[in-house]
C-alpha cells in the first residue's frame, strides 16, 4: 500500500475519531505528526532491533514525570511512520485501526496508563 501524504493524513483524521474518550481528552495538548519513517539515528537512540518495525513514538514528558517549577520546554508530540504502517497493512481498513491503536499506545505512555488499562479498553 502506497498512499499520498494528503491521503494518509485523512486517515489518521478518520483514525483519531475511534480513540476512546478516556484517552482522546488528552489529544487536545499533543501534536500529531506524520514522517515517511523513523531515521536510523532514532532507532539507534531507542535500541529498537533490526528486525522490530516502530509505527509511532511519543515524544515529550510523560505527565507522571512533570513538574510545576520545571515544566516542558517543547509541546508534547506524537510522531506516525507512514511507510512501516502501509507495509504493516492490506486494506485501508487495517491501515485506520493499526493507527488508532498506534495513537493510543502512545498517548498511554504520555498519561501513565498501565499495559493492564489498555488490555481492559481492547488495546491488547
Amino acid at each position: 500500500m502506497k498512499l499520498s501524504e494528503e491521503e494518509f493524513d485523512a486517515i489518521v483524521k478518520r483514525a483519531l475519531h475511534h480513540v476512546p474518550a478516556e484517552i482522546g481528552q488528552h489529544l487536545d495538548n499533543i501534536i500529531i505528526s506524520v514522517r515517511r519513517r523513523p531515521s536510523k539515528k532514532m532507532l539507534r537512540e531507542m535500541d529498537v532491533p533490526e528486525d522490530d518495525t516502530l509505527f509511532g513514538v511519543f515524544e515529550g514528558v510523560p505527565l507522571i514525570e512533570r513538574s510545576v517549577t520545571s515544566p516542558p520546554l517543547f509541546p508534547d508530540s506524537i510522531l506516525l511512520f507512514q511507510e512501516p504502517l502501509e507495509a504493516a497493512c492490506e486494506t485501508i481498513e487495517q491501515l485506520e485501526e493499526e493507527i488508532e491503536v498506534t495513537v493510543v499506545h502512545e498517548i498511554a505512555h504520555f498519561v501513565g496508563m498501565s499495559e493492564e488499562r489498555l488490555a481492559e479498553l481492547g488495546y491488547d
